[in-house]
C-alpha cells in the first residue's frame, strides 16, 4: 500500500499549558484532561478561581479572534456557547483558553437529544457576523482533515468514493450559502447537558463559519449512525430530505463522506473504513 498521510497528533496538554504560561504569564493550573474528543483538551484554572478549557486552536490568531467575536455575539443572544478567555500566540500555533460551561457530556444519545439539538440549531439562523464561508474541500484537501490523499492511496473502494466526491464538487451548488452561524462538528459529543438532559452548552467551535445552519443536521445524522446503531432513524432521513434541496444534501453528504472516511483511514481500523464506506457511499 502507498504510504498514507499521517494522523493528527493528540494534544499534549501539559506541554501546551507550559507553553501558554511561559508566553503569557497567565499562571494557569492544570486540573485534568477532558474526556472524549479525537485530539484532546484539558481543564485548567485561572489564579482567580475561574475554570477554563485549554485547546490548541485550529487556524491563526486573526481567524481565532473572529471566532471569539462570533461566539460573543451568539452568547449575547442567549445561546449556550463559551467565551474565549484568552488567545495565546505561540511559535507553533495558538493556545485557546475558553470558558468552561456547566454540564457534562451526555451519557447516551437518543432521539430526545437529537431533536433538542436540531431545535437548538434553528437559533443559529442569520446571526453570523463577518465570517468566512467554510470550504467543503471536495476538490482539494483540507487543513489536516478531509484529505484526498488518504482516499487516493487506500484502495479501489475509496478511490471510487473520491471520484464521486469530486464529481459533486464540480457541480452546483459548489458550496454553502447563507448567513447562519455554522458549527462544523455538530454532534452529541460536542454538547453538554444537565441532570435533566437539557442542553447547557455547545462546544468545539473550531472552524466556525457563515453559511447554512442545516449543514449541522447532516453532521448530526452521520454521528447518529454510530451512536444509535440500532435505532430507527427513518424520521431523521425524512427530515433531511424535507429541509434540504437534493443537490444541497448531496453536497453536504459528500463532504461528510470525505471527512469520515479520511479520518478513519488515518486514525482508526480497516473495519471502521468499511463501516463508513458502506454508510456514506452513494
Amino acid at each position: 500500500m502507498t504510504e498514507l498521510p499521517p494522523p493528527v497528533p493528540k494534544l499534549d496538554a501539559r506541554v501546551l499549558l507550559d507553553e501558554v504560561n511561559r508566553s503569557t504569564g497567565a499562571g494557569l493550573e492544570f486540573v485534568g484532561r477532558a474526556a472524549g474528543g479525537e485530539v484532546g483538551a484539558a481543564f485548567v484554572r485561572w489564579p482567580d478561581g475561574r475554570d477554563g478549557v485549554l485547546t490548541r486552536g485550529a487556524g491563526g490568531l486573526a481567524e481565532l479572534r473572529r471566532t471569539a467575536a462570533a461566539l460573543d455575539v451568539a452568547q449575547a443572544l442567549g445561546l449556550p456557547v463559551p467565551q474565549y478567555q484568552m488567545l495565546a500566540g505561540l511559535p507553533d500555533g495558538v493556545g485557546v483558553v475558553q470558558e468552561r460551561l456547566p454540564g457534562r457530556a451526555p451519557e447516551k444519545a437518543d432521539r430526545t437529544l437529537l431533536e433538542a439539538m436540531i431545535a437548538l440549531s434553528e437559533r443559529f439562523a442569520g446571526i453570523a457576523p463577518a465570517l468566512p464561508v467554510p470550504s467543503m474541500y471536495l476538490l482539494e484537501s483540507g487543513p489536516g482533515f478531509c484529505l484526498h490523499e488518504s482516499l487516493e492511496r487506500y484502495d479501489d473502494r475509496t478511490r471510487r468514493l473520491l471520484g464521486w466526491i469530486r464529481e459533486v464538487g464540480r457541480g452546483e451548488p459548489g458550496g454553502m450559502t447563507g448567513d447562519d452561524l455554522v458549527h462544523l462538528d455538530f454532534h452529541p459529543g460536542n454538547v453538554l447537558v444537565d441532570d435533566a438532559g437539557t442542553i447547557t452548552g455547545i462546544v468545539d467551535w473550531d472552524g466556525i463559519g457563515r453559511g447554512d445552519r442545516k449543514f449541522g443536521l447532516v453532521t448530526l445524522r452521520f454521528s447518529a449512525h454510530v451512536r444509535l446503531p440500532d435505532a430507527d432513524l427513518t424520521w431523521f432521513d425524512e427530515l433531511l430530505r424535507t429541509v434540504l434541496e437534493p443537490a444541497v444534501l448531496r453536497l453536504y453528504w459528500a463532504h461528510m463522506a470525505l471527512r469520515q472516511v479520511d479520518w478513519s483511514i488515518r486514525h482508526h481500523t480497516s473495519a471502521d473504513v468499511t463501516h463508513w464506506l458502506e454508510f456514506a457511499s452513494p
